[in-house]
């Protein structure tokens, strides 16, 4: 049962193009069946009916959560849940579509209707507080300065920042070149602010991080080499925490932020999908309710009769 998985996580990989992040979500998810298959004595893909399927995922909702308190009655969310049933469809197609397995079994699991949370976004105030340049100038701040303007000017998943490469910058013509999920290239333009961030790190910064075994990313850490993505992050949330922003800023709020002030200034929601490089407009559309919510609120505060 192990080795088809494993069949199926390289399709993922080498034919689908699909993110590492992707790939190691459905392979725990993956191997967590397998756990419980192994409980149950089920030691072949032919045996598993949909009735274990759906007994499984029962399962799985009423588990206690992993480090939590005993005494806690937390549950496992419903996206987690959609994720499971996502991952178990999207292995059986595969297999299916191989002819690894005789019959399709999950084709039939329904997936629950996901509740879209609102993305947080910063204010235009916190935006211009966290993007204040820091005194002294070192190679890393000037590193951390050029990562904050272009994730901001230019909606960047986290991945895609860490991956960024010198080749892919077109700072004269005032565009990058992003390479996102599922190895599907878009170019985004980049502000004059984050090109003069980025130029400034070229010429001062980067020359004294990079060594001779760095590679040709743009971000490279204290010791040339490139971020990983938790390293990245914890810059990130330094950087907030030092600029006096007492929320808890994560990259994807830098990218939430992008989206919703170019919806509020009257961006054209499918330049925006474009931009985000959104493989279905309804992901985008979450950013219309943002929006909507957004001008509501001055309404309501600068209106007389608000």
């Amino acid at each position: 049962m192990q080795t088809l998985v494993e069949d199926f996580l390289q399709y993922l990989r080498h034919e689908r193009g699909q993110s590492e992040h992707t790939q190691k979500t459905y392979s725990a998810l993956l191997n967590r069946f397998l756990s419980w298959a192994q409980v149950q004595n089920l030691t072949d893909w032919k045996m598993v009916e949909l009735s274990h399927l759906q007994t499984f995922l029962l399962h799985e909702r009423d588990r206690p959560l992993a480090n939590q308190p005993k005494e806690s009655t937390r549950k496992l969310s419903s996206e987690s849940v959609y994720l499971e049933i996502a991952a178990l469809r999207a292995f059986y197609r595969f297999a299916e579509n191989e002819k690894l397995l005789p019959v399709n079994v999950a084709e039939n699991l329904s997936l629950p209707r996901r509740w879209k949370r609102l993305p947080k976004a910063l204010s235009d105030l916190e935006i211009n507080q966290l993007l204040v340049a820091e005194n002294p100038e070192t190679p890393q701040s000037l590193c951390d300065q050029a990562v904050l303007e272009l994730a901001y000017a230019s909606g960047l998943r986290l991945a895609e920042l860490r991956n960024v490469r010198l080749e892919q910058l077109h700072l004269e013509a005032g565009f990058i070149n992003v390479i996102g999920k599922g190895n599907k290239e878009r170019v985004v333009p980049v502000g004059s602010k984050a090109v003069t961030a980025i130029t400034r790190y070229l010429e001062v910064g980067r020359p004294k991080l990079v060594t001779p075994r760095s590679p040709a990313n743009l971000f490279l850490t204290r010791r040339g080499t490139p971020f990983a993505a938790v390293t990245l992050w914890l810059h990130i949330k330094q950087r907030a925490k030092r600029s006096g922003i007492p929320r808890n800023i994560t990259p994807h709020m830098l990218r939430h932020s992008f989206a919703t002030h170019l919806m509020e200034h009257g961006a054209d929601l499918r330049v925006i999908q474009e931009l985000l490089g959104h493989a279905s407009i309804s992901t985008t559309e979450v950013y219309t309710h943002v929006a909507g919510s957004r001008l509501r609120e001055v309404h309501r505060k600068f209106h007389p009769r608000g």
